[in-house]
């Protein structure tokens, strides 16, 4: 039988990422397993117009990752009290879809739970996709939850 002992369900606090919270929480339950929630902080991107520029990014304020860190264990809070799971909170630097494949193997995730805006075309081509790269480069099994933003 297969057994999850570590799920890992990425959020940026949006409302679709929130949806996968209770199919992660469903899953941690009935395997008795630990959920964790991880948000990665982007740091922004600046455009260079010739190779080798060097571009400065300045620190990151760290009164945003404070106020980020306790809305996040907040939110672990609330889903270990309102589902009955064991739920920790994680902050990560960096590109989303890096962070989190990064994360699923530092922590030996069995299974990765993650929302998906369901965005085709035009809005896919601009705005990408980290559900979309997660599920294609992660060494684990996931679930991908098609959010409903109607």
């Amino acid at each position: 039988m297969i057994q999850f002992r570590k799920i890992l369900v990425p959020t940026d606090f949006s409302s679709a990422s929130k949806q996968a919270i209770p199919y992660g929480c469903a899953m941690a339950k009935q395997h008795e397993a630990e959920l964790v929630l991880c948000h990665v902080l982007e740091m922004p991107h600046y455009p260079t117009l010739f190779e080798g520029t060097a571009v400065v990014v300045p620190p990151l304020d760290e009164s945003l990752r404070t106020q980020l860190a306790t809305q996040l264990d907040e939110l672990a809070a609330e889903t270990s009290r309102d589902h009955g799971v064991a739920c920790r909170a994680l902050i990560r630097d960096g590109s989303p879809t890096q962070e989190l494949l990064d994360c699923a193997t530092d922590e030996q995730a069995d299974l990765i739970v993650i929302a998906t805006h369901g965005y085709t075309g035009l809005k896919h081509m601009l705005l990408g996709s980290t559900a979309e790269q997660i599920v294609r480069h992660a060494s684990c099994p996931v679930l991908t939850i098609r959010a409903d933003l109607g």
